[in-house]
C-alpha cells in the first residue's frame, strides 16, 4: 500500500475495512514479474505476470488476463484475483490499462474505450508468444469496467477461448442511461454540450478540467453509490496512487474525455462470442447488477449468471471470504483444459 498520508489516516476514521477485505493481499505460492509489451498504437502496456513458484516452464500452461476496475490500476482488485488464480496453477496476467497506472498514454486517465480494448488484445500478443503459454488456452477476466472491455475484446478477438466478467460496468450504458436508466435523453444531451463547450477552454488553457468524481469525506448527503466507491478507493482498504500522481486525481476523468463511453456498446453483438463461454459473476445486492444481466440476456450459450448472496459491487472487488473463487477456478479450468 502507498505510504499514507494525512489524508488516508482521517479516512481511516470515517471508514472502516470490512470483514475479508484484503486488496493488498501477497501471495506466498507465486513469483510476480513486472512485464511491458507493445500496443498496435506503438503504446507500451505495462502488466504484472504472475506465475505459480511451482509453476513447469517447460511445457505449455494457460493463461488469464484480468483487468482492472474503471479508473483504477492493477494493484486495486485485479492483483488479489490475479495471485489467487495463479494459486490455483494458471499464469495470469494483471495488465494497467493504457493511460493508466503504469502504462503509456498521454493525457493521464483519458477515456479512450478502443484503446482499452486493444489492450486485451495486446496481452495476447504477448502472452502467445511466450514459450511456455499455450496460446491456444488463454482466457480473460475483466473487473468492473474492464468487464465491457473484454467482453468489447472477445468480439473481435477469438483467442480469448474464456470470458468472465465481476461486478461488470457497461460504461457506455451508465454514461449515456445512468443507473437504472435514471439519465433523460435531455440530461444526455445537456451533458454533451456541456463538455462541447468545455473543450474550448481545455484548449485554450491546455489543462484538462477534472470531474472530481469522490469527496475528500463523505457527508450525509453523499449518495450510497459514490459513498461505497470513496470507501475502497480513498480509505487504506483500497488507495493506491500511481508514482507522479496525487490522491485527488486517481479514480478521475476530464468531462471531455468521459463523454467518449456514449459511443461505446460492448454488448452489441456479444451473441457472436459463442461458442465460446461468457460467466457473468455479480452480487445480488449490487447497484450494478443490471449490467451483468443486460449482457447474459443478449450473450447466446455457453453463458451462466451467477448471483453472490449478499455482495454489493466493491465487495467483490476485495473481500475474499465473499468472491466466488471456487466458481472462477473450474469455469477457467474446464473452459483452459
Amino acid at each position: 500500500m502507498p505510504a499514507g498520508s494525512a489524508f488516508a489516516a482521517e479516512s481511516s476514521k470515517t471508514s472502516s475495512i470490512p470483514t475479508g477485505a484484503d486488496n493488498f493481499y501477497k501471495s506466498e505460492g507465486v513469483t510476480v514479474q513486472k512485464v511491458t509489451f507493445k500496443n498496435q498504437y506503438n503504446m507500451q502496456v505495462t502488466g504484472n505476470l504472475v506465475t505459480p513458484k511451482r509453476q513447469d516452464r517447460s511445457g505449455k500452461t494457460p493463461a488469464i488476463i484480468v483487468g482492472h476496475p474503471m479508473g483504477a490500476v492493477k494493484e486495486q482488485s485485479s492483483m488479489l484475483y490475479a495471485q489467487k488464480l495463479a494459486e490455483q496453477g494458471f499464469v495470469t496476467l494483471a495488465i494497467d490499462l493504457p493511460f493508466w497506472g503504469e502504462s503509456e498514454g498521454k493525457p493521464r486517465n483519458l477515456v479512450a474505450p478502443e484503446l482499452y480494448t486493444e489492450a486485451f488484445s495486446a496481452a495476447v500478443d504477448y502472452l502467445g508468444t511466450s514459450d511456455f503459454i499455450d496460446r491456444d488456452r488463454i482466457g480473460v477476466l475483466g473487473i468492473c469496467g474492464s468487464g465491457g472491455f473484454s467482453i468489447n475484446a472477445a468480439k473481435l478477438d477469438p483467442r480469448l477461448k474464456a470470458v468472465a466478467t465481476v461486478s461488470m460496468y457497461d460504461m457506455g450504458a451508465v454514461t449515456r442511461n445512468g443507473l437504472n436508466h435514471s439519465v433523460t435523453v435531455e440530461q444526455r444531451k445537456a451533458m454533451l454540450a456541456k463538455a462541447a463547450e468545455q473543450r474550448y477552454t481545455e484548449y485554450t488553457t491546455g489543462k484538462g478540467i477534472f470531474l472530481n468524481y469522490l469527496p475528500p469525506t463523505p457527508t450525509a448527503q453523499t449518495d450510497p453509490v459514490t459513498r461505497e466507491f470513496w470507501e475502497f478507493y480513498r480509505t487504506p482498504r483500497g488507495i493506491a496512487i500511481p508514482e507522479g500522481m496525487t490522491l485527488e486525481q486517481t479514480q478521475n476523468r476530464m468531462l471531455t474525455s468521459e463523454v467518449r463511453f456514449m459511443n461505446f456498446y460492448p454488448f452489441n453483438d456479444i451473441e457472436t462470442i459463442s461458442p465460446r463461454p461468457l460467466l457473468f459473476i455479480t452480487g445480488d445486492q449490487a447497484h450494478s447488477k443490471e449490467f451483468s444481466e443486460d449482457a447474459y440476456q443478449r450473450a447466446a450459450e455457453p453463458k451462466e449468471l451467477y448471483y453472490v448472496k449478499g455482495a454489493g459491487h466493491v465487495d467483490l472487488y476485495d473481500r475474499v471470504d465473499l468472491i466466488p473463487w471456487t466458481k472462477l477456478t473450474a469455469f477457467f479450468q474446464t473452459n483452459l483444459k
